[in-house]
């Protein structure tokens, strides 16, 4: 199907007759690979390394320690990272698309404008972090950990968030469209003004006295799910 976009405000593509969903990253999605797979490892080996304006296609890194890194003006494509620690990393304008992360750990880190497009990573952990403008779409985060972190700005769209933590984490800016939060936990964390409608909360675990719910927006048949919290069942004629 032929796609129109313009130019959004925040830099991402903002499609017309479509769905894509508008990201924050600020970075050109063609910009050429001007570091090699060896040279990156190499500089992460050394520890604190800064990558900026690069592109990676096909990349596949294993077991290893990326911690305190900082990755600005940088696009990861079709590429695979396998138990790889990005703890404490810093990631400006950054685009991961069709990536996969596979037991990876990016917790303490600071993700701004940073978009994932059809990304797998089941179980990654980004606790304890902080996002300040972050889209993910089409991502398959099962299992994910977003437990205490500080959120400014987050748009989701059609990813899978079954059975992830939420755990006193701080919410602000933040619009889901058609997620699976089925059996998430938000134990401590406001829903206050989000916009649940179009998602799956059936099993979502809040505290026992659903303080987490107040004020957030749900579709009418989503009511029924909630008044199962409780307890009460509804009968059917």
């Amino acid at each position: 199907m032929l796609q129109e976009y313009r130019k959004g405000n925040a830099g991402g593509e903002v499609m017309i007759q479509g769905k894509r969903l508008r990201g924050y990253a600020q970075v050109n999605g063609n910009i050429g690979c001007h570091m090699g797979a060896d040279e990156l490892t190499s500089a992460l080996f050394r520890g604190g390394p800064a990558i900026t304006m690069t592109g990676f296609h096909g990349l596949e890194l294993a077991d290893l320690d990326a911690r305190d890194a900082t990755f600005n003006q940088v696009v990861f494509r079709d590429c695979t990272f396998d138990g790889v620690d990005f703890s404490r990393s810093g990631f400006t304008d950054v685009v991961f698309e069709g990536c996969r992360f596979l037991s990876c750990i990016m917790e303490a880190c600071w993700l701004n404008r940073v978009d994932f497009r059809s990304c797998s990573a089941p179980g990654i952990s980004f606790a304890k972090g902080r996002f300040t403008g972050v889209a993910m779409e089409d991502a398959q985060l099962r299992y994910a950990n977003f437990s205490e972190v500080n959120i400014k700005g987050l748009r989701m769209r059609s990813c899978s968030l079954a059975e992830s933590a939420w755990r006193a984490t701080r919410l602000s800016g933040v619009a889901l469209d058609r997620c699976d939060l089925s059996r998430a936990e938000v134990a401590r964390t406001s829903l206050t003004g989000i916009d649940l409608s179009s998602c799956d909360i059936a099993g979502i675990v809040v505290s026992s006295d659903f303080r987490e719910l107040r004020g957030c927006i749900i579709a009418p048949e989503q009511a029924a799910e909630l008044i199962g919290l409780l307890g009460v069942r509804i009968r059917e004629d």
